[in-house]
């Protein structure tokens, strides 16, 4: 059976707020339907992305900055990282995991700089929205194979 992940819902408390973030950010504004004050959809796309995010009014019941670990990958941590600061955006310092895995919840194991080895699926930086809902950035310069 064919999936692919088309989109995923973000809680806002403010959906221009939200809005004017994710346009600092630099990604692509799809829509922004509001068919009355109780229901708007608001969809971006980051770039390069064939998922999308959507947040509005009426379109999730899910607590506001509830969701964290959203993940996008780059192909130079350090070039998106200054990106994001450049753009205004709080982004954390670069760090990898203690494991040299994947990163732990919150900031548990989080260790300075990058991978040492600089290995793929290995450097990190995260950031969140205005509500707090998180997002990682993850450095992949060479897929493994099949994915």
């Amino acid at each position: 059976m064919y999936m692919k992940l088309e989109v995923v819902l973000i809680p806002v408390s403010d959906v221009d707020r939200a809005k004017a973030f994710y346009e600092k950010l630099g990604w692509r504004l799809d829509a922004d339907f509001a068919l009355d004050e109780s229901y708007r959809v608001v969809q971006f796309t980051p770039p390069e992305s064939e998922a999308s995010i959507i947040f509005g009014t009426g379109v999730t019941d899910t607590p506001p900055g509830s969701v964290r670990g959203l993940q996008l990958t780059v192909f130079d941590i350090e070039e998106a990282r200054a990106a994001l600061i450049d753009s205004g955006i709080d982004a954390s310092e670069i760090f990898h995991d203690a494991t040299g895995v994947f990163h732990h919840a919150g900031t548990k194991d989080r260790l300075p700089g990058p991978h040492p080895e600089r290995a793929d699926y290995s450097s990190f930086v995260s950031f969140d929205d205005p509500d707090g809902n998180g997002w990682i950035l993850q450095e992949i310069k060479t897929r493994l194979p099949g994915r």
